[in-house]
């Protein structure tokens, strides 16, 4: 396959898979509310067109370097007192290099992840048919945004989506680390795919909540 043969296939599977994204919900679909989360879930990636500036990740002191997730839901904390965000994100990988890529953006490292919300974002409508603009749905932010929201991530979870062929073989030979999940592309860019049992109860997986037997009243 020629070099620009196999970025047009790549473009058009990020495409296809961020248009079903968009249709997921604020709250990941299959993910239940818990202790270990009690704050605000929100949709960062996709986002709506309309407006150009959506979350993005970072290292900190890094101006250039963004990694911009084909799906990313981030988990507010409640308290102002204690600011954090958790994230999850989903990223559609057409190549074995492109999944090594990805995957080593969010191998665990000593710098610390920065999520960076911008202001236009907090400031928009959750969705078009809801004037709440996202910062009064966020319980740490007590007046509006006149800067840039920019948060240490606390939790990384990565669903990462692999072609058939991909996702077989490395399902039988390789072993996932603790924050990554993978799920054959299919399920992503299938019709009503935040309906689907199995992503369901996969996304329900990549909680902070799954590591636990059970969590105290």
């Amino acid at each position: 396959m020629s070099e620009a043969l196999a970025y047009s296939t790549h473009y058009a599977l990020d495409n296809m898979v961020r248009t079903q994204l968009k249709k997921w919900p604020q709250r990941p679909p299959g993910v239940e509310a818990s202790p270990k989360q009690p704050g605000t879930w929100l949709r960062g990636r996709p986002g709506d067109p309309s407006v150009a500036a959506q979350p993005f990740l970072k290292l900190p002191g890094s101006n250039r370097l963004r990694t911009l997730p084909d799906g990313l839901w981030l988990h507010f904390s409640p308290s102002a007192i204690d600011p954090y965000v958790d994230i999850l994100c989903i990223e559609a990988c057409s190549s074995l290099q492109n999944l090594l890529d990805k995957r080593s953006r969010f191998a665990p490292s000593t710098s610390s992840l920065l999520a960076y919300c911008p202001v236009p974002w907090l400031l928009a409508p959750v969705q078009p048919n809801d004037a709440m603009p996202r910062w009064k749905l966020i319980r740490m932010l007590k007046a509006e945004p006149q800067t840039p929201l920019i948060l240490p991530v606390r939790d990384v979870r990565v669903v990462f989506g692999l072609k058939s062929r991909h996702y077989d073989g490395f399902a039988r030979s390789q072993i996932a680390q603790a924050h990554e999940f993978f799920c054959p592309m299919e399920a992503l860019i299938a019709e009503n795919s935040q309906d689907n049992p199995d992503m369901r109860a996969l996304m329900s997986r990549a909680t902070a909540a799954a590591n636990f037997m059970r969590l105290p009243d």
